[in-house]
């Protein structure tokens, strides 16, 4: 069983409106017509369930824990119009137990939605908004591929505060093509201007599955990628970034994440805390504790499946416990609080634990790793290079 008891559902809307240069998630730019025949395909993934679970060995006893989280992510989910949302949560409400929902999101695009659709969504659950604004200066979000402007996105805020809603995130990317000092302070202000009740600061790193990244890589200078920032640019965004959301009450709650007090993601602190969660929709992950898997992520296989009756599930990895303590470490290393060996101990025995003392230690010699009470967090000079902090247990 659970910490909590409670499950977290995810519904993946893979379409957007255009692609961005700097992305590298599975999704695609989407025609309106294609977006009834999708929704008829996730739908018929909920309505199918458990058979599917049980078709592919995976348990079905988190079908029946209630829902205290859901979130609408992509790609651009509020492309989705009134209707066909409504036909995507009167499904999920069918299938799961939505009664102790306490948070949903729903991610959108500066001006994609207009206030009859946020009225609409609210009135459908939805209680949190994720906007991506990525940045506040036009000539950047013009560089990599976005279609809206700066005021956009403060129109965008204003309109959702009429709406009713008084949870919002805005997400912005730290090292973009013609990004400058100046223009992220900016950024920075603007963000701050708008009082969201959460911020994500993303640093932009190259990845060969992005257009932009795959041109950076390979020294060429389409997409922008001859204007990148310094690495020692992204560092010092990043750490103003830091420094500056805490002087406004800001609480850095994990690596790329702030939040006013009582504001934190309570579904990607799931993802963290290695709570179960369900996906839907191609190339939706779920997690059980024991094991993940996915649905395919081409959009037409994923919908044929379906309709041919088949599982769109295509990759199943059964955690070993070895792997699953792994994970409590590199994960829940994310959160500033940390991690409380206690619990790994309780919960997967000293036995199991122990393997992985020489290289805390090791990594709390160096000064990577800080003791903070009774839990092991990364200390303020390892959160730029987390990710080979973590790599370190992964190769244990």
């Amino acid at each position: 069983m659970t910490k909590t008891g409670k499950l977290a559902a995810y519904l993946q809307f893979p379409f957007c409106e255009s692609k961005c240069s700097f992305c590298n998630f599975s999704s695609r730019v989407g025609r309106p017509s294609e977006f009834p025949g999708y929704v008829k395909a996730l739908i018929r993934e909920m309505s199918r369930l458990p058979d599917i679970y049980r078709r592919s060995g995976i348990p079905t006893d988190r079908l029946s824990l209630p829902v205290d989280t859901i979130y609408i992510g992509g790609g651009t989910p509020s492309l989705l119009g009134k209707d066909l949302m409504g036909q995507v949560v009167e499904s999920l409400r069918e299938r799961l137990l939505l009664s102790a929902v306490e948070e949903f999101t729903l991610e959108l695009t500066p001006g994609s939605a207009d206030e009859s659709y946020l009225l609409s969504v609210r009135r459908l659950g939805v209680n949190r908004l994720s906007i991506g604004a990525q940045a506040f200066s036009d000539r950047e979000l013009r560089a990599v591929g976005r279609l809206h402007s700066a005021q956009d996105t403060v129109a965008q805020v204003l309109m959702a505060r009429q709406a009713g809603f008084n949870n919002l995130s805005l997400d912005l990317i730290a090292g973009l093509p013609l990004q400058t000092e100046a223009s992220w302070r900016e950024t920075l202000e603007a963000a701050v201007r708008g009082a969201p009740e959460h911020i994500s600061i993303y640093l932009y790193e190259l990845d060969e599955n992005s257009r932009l990244g795959k041109e950076a890589i390979q020294g060429g200078s389409r997409y922008r990628a001859a204007d990148l920032p310094t690495e020692e640019f992204s560092i010092w965004a990043y750490e103003f970034a830091r420094e500056r959301l805490a002087t406004v009450g800001y609480a850095q709650y994990e690596i790329s994440n702030f939040a006013l007090s009582g504001f934190e993601s309570r579904h990607n602190l799931k993802y963290w805390q290695l709570e179960p969660y369900l996906g839907f929709g191609a190339g939706a992950h779920s997690y059980d504790g024991a094991r993940r898997w996915s649905n395919c992520a081409d959009v037409e296989t994923y919908a044929r499946r379906l309709e041919d009756g088949e599982s769109p599930i295509s990759e199943i990895c059964s955690l070993s416990t070895s792997r699953q303590v792994e994970e409590f470490f590199f994960l829940g290393l994310r959160r500033r609080e940390g991690v409380e060996l206690r619990e790994a101990n309780e919960r997967w025995g000293e036995a199991q634990v122990k393997p992985w003392e020489a290289t805390l230690n090791t990594l709390t010699a160096a000064g990577w790793l800080e003791w903070s009470g009774s839990r092991l967090r990364l200390a303020p000079r390892a959160l730029l290079v987390s990710n080979e902090i973590f790599q370190q247990f992964i190769e244990v």
